[in-house]
């Protein structure tokens, strides 16, 4: 699987910001899309924000963070980051990392779904 190393979560007042980084090892993966997740306490996962890789970067964004939050990439440094402005309370979460491509490590090449272990943002009101 694809491995992930996040950082850049924390607590910070609301109308604060914060910037994710998520920087992904991925030799023999390709990546169709990377983005971010988040599951607040007593909910279900939820989408950020992603970009699709294979299409040309689209981006995707949850409509509750449009006008917020960015999503960016660096090709280079195989690393994604949300930037988060504005934030409010209910943004309060577990922020995932998440890969989803084509494994090509083995005879033919298998789909796949990483995450990575989670940041804590907190919001304060």
């Amino acid at each position: 699987q694809v491995q992930f190393v996040e950082s850049g979560g924390g607590l910070v007042q609301a109308g604060g910001s914060l910037r994710l980084s998520c920087a992904a090892s991925r030799s023999g993966f390709s990546i169709n899309t990377i983005g971010w997740y988040r599951q607040a306490p007593g909910k279900q996962r939820e989408l950020v924000a992603t970009i699709g890789i294979s299409s040309g970067g689209s981006l995707n964004y949850a409509d509750s963070v449009k006008g917020r939050f960015t999503i960016s990439r660096d090709n280079a440094k195989n690393t994604v980051y949300l930037q988060m402005n504005s934030l409010k309370p209910e943004d309060t979460a577990v922020y995932y990392c998440n890969a989803r491509g084509l494994n090509y490590n083995g005879p033919t090449p298998i789909k796949y779904d990483s995450w990575g272990q989670g940041t804590q943002v907190t919001v304060s009101s």
